[in-house]
């Protein structure tokens, strides 16, 4: 039957997408990301381990599709005038990252293991392209793709696209085996006229061609439209000999300022999840654990270099161009991997005959294996960095002394301070995050370097003279540790705490803060209060629903002070659940009409 074929299909499907089901949960709550689940559920189906996949390079080719519609979602954010203003980061520091970190790999790799500079050479070009599914990931978790550095981030990415094609060239210009001539420099023309043909498709025709199919009102048939733009404009790019990426990410840039903008972003973002998990786990499939166990010393011995070789041109490329040490530091951490583009790279080299099998087979492995470690580098390495941010042009907080000590500078904290300096009042501030007091600086405030959860620290911030501790932490466990602490040890002063949530705010009330005010609470009333001015509700009547509102939850705040009620479900409190402070219309509605 027909379903016995289709049954071959889904079998090992259902497999490796319950592989990916179990691992990356797991590997997440652990605290390794979810792109190192991928990479251990792809090498446990794969054909090292339980075989269930025996062919992983196809489905590696066919799961690139999702780091092309990762880079057109990032294109969409980006429209064309932004990406000229990032000229000089793409050509500047992108150029010299690439160039910097090749010479040192190159000579490294030549060196170290002895090989001729031909293919240290391509050795090292394929291990400085990094992996941009892999570094566009990290910037997605950590939210940093609109930062500043991130831009800096995804502008090295772009120059390594555009170095696909010159690369290549080169790969066939050095190799035995391909005939040496014009070949080069016409694929070079080639890219170049494939490039210009859809900025200007892009520039003419999008926005024309999405007003057609818009108006056959179906949604099916506009999704269908962002699909052909996506997928054809990275089969140009490929045909033309530069990457897939490259085209998707134009294809968004162009589309960035349509007003179909936002409708294509919804219709591709689940195609987009779906292939990039599909393109990690391909990349665990094809990790030959037989080369690993029978070349392991010199596979270490390579990544080791390789890794650490990078890592000393991307930081100083990083510290040349401006960064600071944290910054360069935690780019260095993010690049320092291999990335899918070496294995087009290195078949090339094996194809021309400038790479023996073995030693294609070797690189590959490097590369793969860095891809893996690099969720564990990053974990390393923001330990350590946290531990050790630099405290450059930051005081730090001894002998303070002022009427009020107010600890944590954040949002809450920044607007608290003004109405008090406002009046005149001597305030002392201490903040545990460096570069949030160098930010501070910036607008004219001064803030000093202190971990208020420290007792010497506190005294070295005058809390022993103040006559007023405001506790203003997003940190929920910080803030009950500093008001526990300063209850103990400075009793004299008052104590005014900002609260996470209703639970919170009862634990404070019990250790006997003078005073706590939940983080968002006024600014909800003052909500709910506009929102009945909108609807044209007199002033006077507003007053009168918002403090009704605030003596309500006064009493049931003392109330489950008693015990009476729990604060929230879940909590450790005893007792009934509370009702919601003002009874729902709906339900005052059925009881009058039931009555």
């Amino acid at each position: 039957m027909a379903t016995e074929g289709f049954g071959d299909i889904i079998g090992p499907m259902v497999v490796l997408m319950g592989a990916a089901v179990v691992a990356v949960p797991l590997f997440r709550r652990l605290g390794l990301g979810s792109v190192l689940g991928y990479f251990v559920a792809g090498m446990l189906v794969g054909p090292s381990l339980l075989g269930i996949f025996t062919d992983p390079a196809s489905i590696l080719h066919f799961s690139e599709l999702g780091v092309v519609m990762f880079l057109f979602i990032i294109g969409l954010e980006l429209r064309p005038q932004k990406l000229w203003a990032m000229r000089s980061q793409i050509f500047g520091l992108g150029l010299a990252q690439v160039a910097t970190c090749i010479a040192l790999l190159t000579i490294a790799a030549s060196l170290v293991f002895s090989l001729p500079v031909e293919r240290a050479f391509v050795a090292g070009a394929g291990f400085v392209m990094s992996s941009t599914a892999v570094i566009m990931s990290i910037l997605q978790e950590r939210g940093e793709l609109a930062s500043a550095d991130g831009q800096k981030d995804v502008a090295i990415l772009l120059f390594e696209d555009l170095m696909i094609v010159p690369l290549l060239a080169l790969v066939a210009f050095l190799s035995p085996l391909t005939q040496s001539g014009g070949g080069g420099a016409q694929a070079v023309l080639i890219g170049l006229g494939a490039l210009v043909l859809l900025i200007l498709a892009g520039r003419y025709l999008l926005d024309p061609f999405f007003a057609l199919i818009a108006r056959a009102r179906a949604r099916e048939v506009l999704s269908a439209g962002a699909l052909l733009v996506v997928l054809g404009s990275a089969l140009l790019m490929e045909a033309a000999g530069l990457s897939m990426a490259m085209g998707s990410f134009l294809a968004g840039v162009m589309l960035s300022g349509s007003s179909y903008r936002h409708q294509i972003e919804s219709d591709i973002e689940p195609f987009r999840g779906l292939l990039m998990g599909l393109f990690f786990l391909a990349v665990g499939m094809t990790l030959d654990l037989s080369v690993v166990m029978a070349e392991w010393p010199l596979l270490i011995a390579m990544l080791a270099v390789f890794v650490l070789v990078k890592a000393i041109g991307v930081y100083g490329v990083a510290r040349a161009f401006g960064s600071g040490n944290l910054a360069a530091l935690r780019r260095t951490s993010v690049f320092v991997q291999g990335g899918e583009f070496a294995f087009v790279l290195y078949s090339a080299a094996a194809n021309g005959g400038l790479f023996t099998p073995r030693e294609n087979a070797l690189f590959s492995t490097v590369i793969i294996l860095s891809m893996a470690l690099t969720p564990l580098i990053l974990i390393v390495a923001e330990r350590v960095l946290q531990e050790e941010q630099s405290l450059d042009g930051v005081e730090e907080a001894n002998g303070l002394k002022g009427q009020v000590l107010l600890i944590g500078f954040g949002r809450f904290g920044q607007i608290a301070s003004q109405v008090l300096l406002l009046k005149g009042i001597e305030v002392s501030i201490i903040e545990s995050n460096p570069n949030r007091i160098r930010e501070a600086e910036r607008f004219g405030f001064k803030i000093y370097y202190g971990d208020g959860t420290r007792l010497d620290i506190l005294r070295a911030s005058g809390a022993e003279e103040a006559e007023v501790i405001i506790v203003c932490t997003d940190d929920k466990r910080a803030t009950s540790q500093i008001a526990e602490l300063v209850l103990a040890e400075f009793p004299v002063a008052k104590l005014l705490v900002r609260s996470y949530d209703r639970g919170h705010a009862l634990e404070l009330r019990r250790m006997g803060v003078d005073y706590e005010i939940r983080e968002t609470v006024e600014s909800a009333y003052l909500m709910g209060g506009e929102g009945l001015r909108a609807l044209g509700m007199a002033e006077e009547d507003i007053r009168e629903g918002m403090e009704d509102i605030r003596i309500r939850d006064i009493e049931r705040l003392a109330a489950q002070m008693q015990g009476g009620l729990r604060p929230a479900a879940g909590a450790e409190e005893k007792g009934p659940t509370p009702e919601p402070l003002a009874r729902v219309r709906q339900l005052i509605y059925k009881e009058k009409k039931a009555s």
